[in-house]
């Protein structure tokens, strides 16, 4: 490793050129990696949901739907709003009342249940079908089209006017994401760091990283709107350790070794020996979200993998080519940094380490039980704020029409019309459904189906596959829809087996299993994973069970608050939290086992040996600590798209919780199970003399 950090030192102009040469293909990439914005795009394909997506746009050519609410029409202006609204490009139809008769049909014969399902005392309702995906470019442009001709009379309800708005929401915050962090983490740098160029040194090289890892995702094609919001400050709150420790390396090099460049030389072959350690723990977390079934965990599992590994590879080059160049000013700006009595603190906590255990080990009951108590949310407009377009839409079609959501029945063409009147028929008297519309829907009344329009004919039948509309009172994601969904399952399936029941209720059904089952696959692997990599790292049988109790406790704690302040999550946080703060904060519990092990093997009995790890390690934990703290907090209170704000909120927590829980449970642990520890143990760092306690 000496050699390579005197290639590095040598080459640093290169490097320098290099380096910043590779931002403009990174920030091409970067501005042409496309943003997908809709969630339940990424479940699996080979469900029964998403394929009966793919038939809908395959042979209707049908993708995207919306219900259109337009208040204070006469049926006149209504049905000249509806000529404006096919006119749109992209809208592929608009089904209103008229679209069920011709014109030579007068209105009164109509049955009621057709009329008044597009009629309320207030408003009109319109169904319109895109012929675009639902987070299509295109789909977006329609919605805010579609806005622009309606004007004021528009309410657009659907998981596309959600994409839409999300979109515009958050390319509205994302600079000021990365602005928030970026200057909360230089505060804590600043105050902690002994010169005032450590934290503009340190984020420039972190910002050159993340733009690396945000351009070459151009590679991937498109990533989720969530990883594109999280990834620049996550990636700066979880690589900023392996910045602290090449800085602290090199001036602790430069205290015995004049020439700077031999002094990097060694700084840097000591921080990629143990910065690679800690790093995979870090990698461990995120790759176990690529496990999920849910595929929105593997693509912020990737993203997150690369931007660690760039994060240390710009560590290794980047950061020494630049402290180098500015050695000179960093000497002039040296300050003293904010101090923090180390033997005071370890002598505070060991004193009281019994009562302080217990204490701690007895919060495990309560939180657990938050942690399996605390409630989620997968209802997606409920992570935005009530002054959207969107969500209005929604609180407008509940009010007028007592309606919440719609579910598309995909059924054989070729099913008998009286089956199929029937099928509609019994849909309609299932608890919350406001009504069931086909093209069978008139059969049995005084209009004869040779008089059904063709237009409607061709919009609800094609491919060998009939439509059907079912509209619901119950809200996406209630216990009420979820059942609703099962039992309008059962009934389709009776008539016809192929049926398809889809839309967002079931798909957000689906989702729900879904991500139940991926959070025990993923909390398992990434428990294991790093129980592993730890048991590689400290060769010692007993410190993975005690380190990953430690950090576990501390994830529980994070999540139980979230209970106890009667706090609803979004659905996604019990997975990425478990991970992301297992991953990224077990390496504070690592850096001081190791230092515990080392000083054990050098001959200090236990007390004695966790006394001076924990000195050493709490000015750098707290730190460390600090730092992702500060990248994330101030994303959280900032953020009104809450499934955002609530994650990194969320996570700046956790970072002060581990900090805690490592700082005051681990030493006790330490001490209580050194026996333990020393009898299965082995190599270099082993204590193999037994010393008096």
């Amino acid at each position: 490793m000496k050699k390579v950090g005197k290639g590095i030192v040598r080459l640093r102009i290169p490097i320098l050129i290099l380096s910043l040469l590779l931002l403009i293909p990174a920030g091409w990439g970067y501005l042409h990696t496309r943003v997908n914005y809709d969630i339940l795009y990424y479940l699996p394909g080979d469900i029964e949901t998403m394929q009966g997506q793919d038939i809908l746009l395959r042979d209707f050519g049908k993708g995207a739907y919306a219900l259109f609410v337009a208040d204070g029409l006469t049926d006149h202006e209504a049905a000249e709003l509806r000529e404006k609204l096919t006119e749109v490009d992209h809208v592929a139809d608009v089904i209103w009342y008229d679209s069920f008769v011709d014109d030579s049909i007068p209105q009164e014969l109509l049955p009621d249940n057709i009329y008044d399902a597009f009629h309320s005392d207030n408003g009109t309702l319109m169904a319109i079908f895109f012929d675009s995906s639902t987070s299509a470019d295109v789909t977006m442009d329609a919605i805010n089209e579609i806005r622009s001709v309606a004007g004021e009379q528009c309410f657009l309800s659907s998981m596309s006017a959600i994409v839409t708005d999300t979109k515009a929401l958050v390319e509205q915050e994302l600079f000021w994401y990365v602005l928030i962090a970026v200057i909360l983490s230089c505060v804590v740098l600043a105050v902690t760091m002994d010169s005032w160029m450590a934290p503009v040194l340190f984020m420039l090289n972190i910002g050159m990283a993340i733009v690396y890892n945000m351009g070459t995702n151009v590679f991937k094609g498109e990533i989720s709107f969530i990883t594109m919001s999280l990834a620049a400050v996550l990636q700066l709150g979880v690589t900023m350790d392996y910045s602290i420790f090449l800085w602290n390396s090199y001036f602790e090099q430069r205290q015995t070794c004049p020439d700077k460049s031999e002094a990097m030389a060694r700084a840097i072959a000591a921080t990629i020996t143990s910065v690679a350690g800690s790093s995979l723990t870090t990698i461990a977390g995120f790759a176990a979200l690529c496990f999920m079934t849910f595929t929105l965990g593997l693509d912020l599992g990737v993203v997150m993998i690369k931007g660690v590994v760039f994060g240390v590879v710009s560590c290794v080059t980047i950061l020494p080519a630049l402290i180098l160049t500015f050695d000179r000013a960093i000497q002039k700006t040296r300050h003293r940094p904010l101090t923090f009595n180390g033997d005071r603190f370890a002598d505070l906590v060991l004193k009281h380490r019994n009562i302080v255990a217990v204490l701690l080990l007895l919060l495990w009951i309560p939180a657990i039980y938050g942690d399996t108590h605390v409630k989620v949310y997968y209802k997606l407009d409920e992570s935005l704020p009530d002054y959207l377009p969107s969500v209005q839409a929604n609180q407008v079609l509940d009010r007028d029409f007592d309606m919440n959501c719609i579910h598309l029945v995909l059924a054989d063409s070729d099913l008998e019309a009286q089956d199929a009147k029937a099928m509609l028929d019994e849909m309609e008297a299932v608890d919350g459904v406001q009504f069931a519309l086909g093209g069978d829907s008139l059969v049995g009344s005084v209009i004869p189906k040779e008089f059904l329009p063709d237009e409607l004919t061709e919009t609800l039948s094609s491919g060998g596959h009939q439509l059907m509309l079912v509209s619901s009172a119950y809200p996406v994601a209630s216990d009420e829809v979820n059942a609703q969904v099962e039992e309008l399952q059962d009934i389709i399936k009776r008539y016809d087996p192929t049926a398809m029941l889809i839309g967002e209720a079931p798909c957000t059904k689906d989702l729900i299993n879904i991500t139940d089952r991926d959070f025990q696959v993923v909390s398992a692997v990434s428990i294991a994973a790093i129980f592993v990599l730890i048991l590689l790292v400290l060769k010692s049988f007993a410190l993975p069970f005690i380190l990953v109790l430690v950090i576990e406790l501390a994830i529980y704690i994070n999540m139980g608050v979230s209970y106890f302040t009667g706090t609803t999550l979004p659905f996604i946080a019990s997975i990425v939290i478990g991970t992301i703060q297992l991953g990224a904060t077990v390496d504070y519990a690592i850096l001081m086992t190791n230092r515990y092990q080392r000083e054990r093997a050098s001959g200090l009995d236990k007390t004695q040996a966790v006394r001076s790890a924990l000195s050493a390690s709490c000015h750098s934990v707290l730190t460390s600590a600090l730092g992702f703290f500060a990248a994330t907090v101030g994303v959280g209170v900032y953020s009104d798209v809450d499934l955002i704000g609530a994650l990194c909120m969320l996570m700046a927590r956790g970072a002060l919780i581990s900090m805690a829980v490592v700082l005051l449970l681990l030493p006790a642990l330490l001490v209580t199970f050194d026996k333990v520890i020393q009898k299965t143990s082995w190599g270099k760092n082993h204590h193999k003399t037994e010393v008096s306690s």
